[in-house]
């Protein structure tokens, strides 16, 4: 039965918000707390908020990612990236392709070994499998990263470094993305080739579109902007042209994540100064809570149980992928020894991005879509549960976060 949405924000926000404040407790990130809430109220575990819900929950996910992208690109200040340019340029396609190909490559070779699907043969089934999941494999969720940074306040060449990378790793997933798609196609029974322009061209022109978008509502908030005094008028007017980004994105079908952050880039490079950024954490908060929620209410036993192993091996692949092509661009630009020991742990959360691309490849690929969607979305829920402990881990270790004050009052 359908459970009243304005009810379910209630419970989602302040249970929710009870099990961060748990977690903080326990020295745990915030998040961990509230993904751990959605799952015990998701449908799988006590059923407090059913499925019809969630689903109707959708457009909290898009206002989320849509105000945490604009807080990605407001970290993005040229000054320090000017500094670590040398490290952004080597370390984020290291460790995109080092995801993407040590993915591929286990899942390739045991497919065969652990799935048993009727008529399937390496290169028409388990190859392009493979290959698409490392594809989207890639992609690193900025809402998880944003969260602990700013929990933590963390600040220093390794934090700047990470939101670079987390910033490029979308477009750099979509990308891959598309070329995994117009590689298998042919591969696979009934589909014929594809031009090169819609291998590469048409993903890099969608990416643009997103920039182009986003830099002109960057432009639009900084002079609508002007017109207010006080902070609370700000976060409506900053609020307001995120939504506005958000809603036209969707219409033209680009990335509302990718014209967010150019927003974001636009405003803290344009104005020098974080007035605009400030007014969003009035509201930062309750926005993680309701994400990271809902995120934990996706959890469903089914999936774990018949893609359990699967999962596992994604998991285990991505993390050493990210990790070791983190330290193998960190070498080769001579970065920082806490750049190298430490990022690549910073970058595994995954979540939203990885998500909406296996789905649009299970309507390209019918026949082993399910499979794919099933595996990805267990490796999701491991990853989220996982992830952010270890970023706190990195971010603390390369001395660059602090405790947070409920964490200090505990100890």
């Amino acid at each position: 039965m359908e459970t009243n949405l304005v009810l379910a924000i209630g419970i989602i926000i302040v249970i929710g918000l009870f099990g961060g404040l748990v977690a903080e407790r326990l020295k745990f990130p915030r998040i961990t707390g509230y993904i751990i809430i959605g799952i015990l109220l998701s449908p799988s575990v006590f059923n407090v908020i059913s499925g019809a819900t969630i689903g109707n929950l959708g457009i909290i996910t898009d206002v989320a990612l849509g105000i945490i992208a604009f807080l990605v690109g407001g970290g993005l200040r040229l000054e320090p990236l000017r500094k670590l340019g040398r490290s952004i340029a080597w370390i984020t396609p290291f460790q995109s392709v080092g995801a993407w190909f040590l993915v591929t490559l286990v899942l390739a070779f045991l497919f065969p070994r652990i799935l048993s699907i009727p008529n399937a043969t390496f290169y028409d089934t388990y190859f392009p499998m493979a290959f698409i999941i490392g594809a989207v494999s890639c992609a690193t969720a900025p809402a998880a990263i944003v969260a602990i940074i700013n929990q933590y306040r963390a600040k220093g060449p390794l934090t700047t470094t990470l939101l670079a990378v987390v910033a490029l790793d979308d477009a750099i997933a979509v990308v891959a993305f598309a070329i995994a798609l117009c590689v298998c196609r042919p591969l696979v029974s009934g589909v014929g080739g594809v031009s090169f322009y819609q291998m590469l061209g048409v993903p890099f022109l969608q990416i643009a579109q997103s920039i182009g978008i986003g830099t002109a509502f960057g432009f639009a908030l900084i002079y609508i902007a002007r017109l207010v005094r006080t902070r609370p008028l700000l976060l409506v007017v900053v609020f307001g042209v995120i939504m506005a980004c958000i809603g036209v994105t969707n219409l033209l079908g680009v990335s509302a994540i990718l014209a967010n952050m150019a927003a974001g880039f636009i405003v803290v490079n344009r104005l020098k100064e974080t007035k605009m950024f400030l007014a969003l954490e009035e509201i930062e908060d309750v926005i993680f809570a309701m994400f990271f929620v809902l995120a934990g209410l996706h959890f469903d036993l089914g999936v774990m149980k018949t893609a359990g192993v699967v999962a596992g091996l994604i998991v285990l692949a991505r993390c050493f992928g990210k990790y070791f092509g983190t330290r193998a661009g960190a070498t080769i630009s001579h970065s920082s020894d806490a750049v190298k020991k430490y990022l690549g742990l910073a970058l595994l959360p995954k979540a939203g991005v990885t998500l909406g691309l296996v789905l649009l490849a299970e309507r390209a690929f019918p026949t082993f879509g399910a499979i794919m969607v099933n595996a990805v979305l267990a490796s999701v829920i491991i990853n989220e549960l996982a992830a952010p402990p270890l970023a706190r881990y990195a971010l603390f270790k390369a001395g660059e976060a602090h405790p947070a004050p409920e964490e200090s009052e505990g100890e």
